[in-house]
């Protein structure tokens, strides 16, 4: 994901406005609770159904002798000499590989084989939830099978899109409809609480667990991150955006256009889960900046967030909207926004130390140091006096 250039760096005294937490702020209360429960994320939905698994491990060096394996489970008809194989490189350490026997690919099974050390940061059995959940809605491709490092599922028939794509009003009207068609999944009886602050501080944990005494002199200390994080949380929970169902890693290449069928479909739920709807929005807005090479005056302008909006308002009430209801929704999401180089900093940090695989959108953006989480909370501070 893309994630704003640093700004110069402040000295050391302007690392935060306020030195002590807010009494009012739970930040890492509910967090730490959850940890000592069992230490895994917020509840997501309930498995619909049972699904396939295999004993197979498959070598993410040597992808290929598991991946068939695999395919002679769940394809047992296909004799194995004509099997055809096609490997996709966009992941950061996640393998993934298409099997498939005509050259259509109408019927092709991926096999994605797990990155090393992803499930510090993704709950695989929520991840399994989440492709039922969605499947169930048609928002998600078959899930065949789940197996000792990945899973396999169906090939989604498209061409995943670049910047250049998701800023054509054409594009970002699909995209707009899809997410709203999301985002009114309800998978329980009550909304669970959004994932945002559970992740930050799992990120945030390993920070000061795992490489904190290594941290360079020009990172803030781990009680000052700490209370910078607690002061996120404080404002941005004000804003009461509605928690919905997200997909919460919205890459441009995780949106897939279907020319045929004139419509777009999402992939990839490691990070789907409950959070705050402006977050989603604001987090996929950050990719209209570019990939590789990141320039913010290509973020969207007001007049096409407004157009965004205003579909995806009206799309996810299924009524006429307000120019009102667009505006406060307008105000939240670029709020929101800026809550992503605030994770974007830990996950960088926990990445230069200790390589952690895939982190939500860690194939695009750039490593940016801690110096961005404290840039990012002084723009949320300007805005929030503005507001």
């Amino acid at each position: 994901m893309a994630v704003p250039p640093s700004a110069p760096q402040p000295r050391a005294s302007f690392h935060l406005r306020r030195h002590t937490p807010c009494p009012q702020c739970s930040w890492g209360m509910e967090e730490k609770a959850a940890a000592s429960a069992g230490g895994r994320e917020p509840p997501g939905p309930q498995r619909a159904a049972a699904v396939a698994y295999f004993g197979i491990s498959v070598d993410p060096d040597d992808i290929l002798p598991g991946a068939l394996r695999l395919i002679q489970e769940l394809r047992p008809h296909w004799k194995p000499e004509q099997v055809r194989t096609k490997r996709f490189t966009d992941g950061i350490t996640n393998k993934l590989v298409a099997c498939y026997m005509e050259e259509d690919m109408q019927d092709c099974v991926l096999v994605r084989v797990y990155g090393e050390r992803t499930e510090l940061l993704v709950d695989r059995e929520n991840e399994v939830r989440n492709f039922q959940l969605l499947r169930a809605h048609g928002c998600a491709p078959k899930l065949y099978c789940t197996f000792q490092n990945g899973l396999c599922y169906e090939y989604m028939q498209g061409v995943a899109l670049g910047p250049e794509h998701i800023r054509e009003p054409r594009l970002f009207r699909l995209i707009a409809l899809e997410m709203a068609k999301i985002h009114t999944i309800h998978a329980n009886g009550s909304l669970p609480k959004p994932t945002l602050w559970y992740k930050m501080h799992n990120y945030f944990t390993l920070v000061k667990n795992e490489i904190n005494p290594s941290l360079s002199a020009d990172v803030p200390k781990v009680e000052v991150l700490e209370q910078e994080l607690a002061w996120l949380k404080e404002h941005l929970s004000q804003l009461e955006s509605p928690v919905v169902f997200c997909h919460n890693d919205l890459l441009c290449k995780n949106i897939i256009y279907d020319s045929t069928k004139g419509h777009v479909r999402f992939i990839d739920y490691e990070y789907a889960g409950y959070n705050y709807q402006a977050f989603d929005i604001g987090n996929h807005f950050n990719e209209f900046a570019g990939v590789n090479e990141v320039d913010y005056c290509l973020y969207p302008a007001r007049e096409t967030q407004l157009q965004w909006l205003h579909y995806y308002l009206q799309a996810q009430r299924g009524m006429a909207v307000t120019p009102r209801e667009v505006e406060r929704l307008y105000v939240q999401v670029n709020k929101f926004a800026l809550a992503l180089p605030a994770q974007m900093s830990l996950l960088s940090l926990l990445n230069s130390e200790c390589p952690l695989s895939k982190a939500p959108g860690h194939a695009r953006a750039p490593l940016v140091c801690a110096q961005g989480l404290l840039t990012s909370l002084i723009h949320v501070s300007c805005a929030l006096v503005r507001s």
